[in-house]
């Protein structure tokens, strides 16, 4: 009987032990997949959008009437049409105005100059020899200034006659005229833009002010043009906030060299406001907190650790850790939701 009643007590505590194994055998299939941690970079960037505008644009109008004529495009060897890049002083239309091209007299005033210029400059000669008096001298100088002015202002008034692109840029508007159709004065003409470089005004949140800082870079992205990341910085920063919205103004100054974004893209920008070239970088979404306290899990020898951290700067996708983990760590990326310290875990990909 006594052996019996031993049985009966080996038995439930044989029973109690298979079930402790089966309970470390459940820790032990927690699948994880881990990411051994690298030093690598990390910035902080604060976000805006704003519609971005050509750093250059003018609209020409016609500053005399006449026949309206467009010009050839030497680089297509047709006419200048929309679209078309066009370099300063090009002439882009021609305002034929026989009338004026008369008035102006250029021959003869090119002439004029030509002998006053010559007079003087044998005056000159001739008062150093003591041939003149300084009277005749300087009567042939105003004669010289005379012609040369008249000759600059008839060049002045043909030069009305021909409109070109006082930059380099591309042709974004040209209204049609009919070939040989008379223009008068105050017409527009063309509308010309230089974007190899834009700029853009954003509106921030009051909070940021004391973050945001001239010569700041910025990198601007559009929807769009989802393969190409420009480049800016920082120009101008108010000073104080719009007292209806609590928001302050910046100027962003993009380089935008192939001209692959367009006048009037509406972007998003990421200012940079903080860089750390090598780090501890860890994705945000694997910190688990409560209250101030923050920790992530690592796995040390087949078990979960927890682990404490301090943090640094930040941005939406990823944190820099400062304390509480180093390189090499096996961080864990996945199945940590579940996780307690000391579980027992099945590295999966």
């Amino acid at each position: 009987m006594k052996r019996l009643g031993l049985l009966f007590i080996i038995i439930p505590l044989f029973l109690a032990c298979n079930q402790q194994d089966q309970t470390l055998d459940m820790q032990i299939a927690v699948p994880v997949s881990v990411e051994e941690i690298k030093y690598r970079p990390i910035e902080e960037f604060v976000t805006a959008t704003g519609t971005v505008y050509a750093i250059q644009e003018v609209d020409l109008k016609s500053e005399t009437n006449g026949y309206y004529r467009v010009a050839e495009n030497p680089a297509a060897k047709r006419q200048f049409v929309l679209g078309d890049y066009v370099r300063k002083d090009d002439v882009i239309i021609y305002l034929d105005n026989p009338e004026l091209e008369y008035s102006t007299k250029i021959e003869s005033q090119k002439l004029n100059l030509d002998i006053s210029q010559r007079e003087y400059e044998k005056q000159q000669s001739l008062y150093e020899k003591g041939g003149v008096t300084l009277r005749e001298l300087k009567n042939a100088e105003i004669s010289f200034k005379d012609a040369q002015y008249s000759y600059d202002n008839a060049l002045l008034q043909l030069s009305k006659t021909k409109i070109s692109a006082p930059f380099d840029g591309v042709i974004i508007d040209l209204p049609y005229n009919t070939p040989g159709t008379r223009v008068e004065q105050g017409v527009r003409m063309v509308q010309i833009m230089n974007y190899k470089q834009l700029y853009t005004e954003i509106n921030l949140p009051g909070k940021e002010l004391g973050q945001i800082k001239p010569s700041q870079k910025v990198r601007v992205m559009n929807y769009t043009v989802q393969n190409d990341t420009l480049w800016g910085a920082i120009t101008q920063v108010a000073p104080a906030l719009d007292p209806t919205t609590r928001s302050f103004k910046a100027n962003i100054l993009i380089n935008n060299p192939q001209m692959t974004f367009r006048p009037g893209m509406f972007v998003k920008c990421e200012i940079v406001v903080a860089h750390v070239d090598s780090a501890v970088v860890v994705p945000k979404d694997i910190i688990l907190a409560r209250g101030e306290e923050k920790w992530v899990f690592t796995v040390v020898k087949g078990a979960a650790e927890r682990r404490r951290i301090t943090t640094g700067i930040e941005n939406p996708l990823e944190v820099q850790v400062v304390e509480g983990l180093k390189k090499e760590d096996r961080l864990v990326t996945k199945g940590f939701e579940t996780l307690q310290h000391n579980s027992k875990v099945k590295i999966v990909r």
